[in-house]
């Protein structure tokens, strides 16, 4: 086994209630823990959790005031029907698309992107 493993990754957000459920929701994972200002995300083998920061402002990619800083890559199978789902769950279309037969660029509830693609090898 490795030294060292990827164990989570943390979004800041203005409400981590409402980021945390939208997670768990799209990766079919599970709201571990909660409390005023976070909540855990368990999903297969990651942790995503959602951290309130106070006076938390979006970034606004593709413009860079505030910057992206990270975004997350999701594999799927079918890019219509994982659009779908994560617009049905509150996450909302990107503008700019650059390649949306391939990778389809939403913003989450908090406005952090991310992409659905059918790129990513298993």
């Amino acid at each position: 086994m490795s030294l060292v493993r990827l164990g989570a990754v943390s979004l800041d957000c203005a409400d981590p209630h409402a980021l945390g459920d939208f997670w768990a929701q799209l990766l079919d994972g599970e709201v571990a823990f909660r409390s005023d200002g976070f909540v855990a995300v368990k999903l297969a083998n990651l942790w995503i959790s959602a951290v309130a920061v106070e006076n938390y402002q979006p970034p606004t990619w593709p413009s860079d005031e505030p910057p992206k800083q990270i975004h997350l890559d999701l594999a799927v199978t079918d890019l219509q029907a994982a659009e779908e789902r994560a617009v049905a769950l509150g996450a909302t279309r990107a503008a700019a698309q650059t390649a949306p037969d391939r990778w389809i660029v939403l913003l989450d509830p908090a406005g952090h992107p991310f992409c659905l693609t059918t790129q990513i090898p298993e």
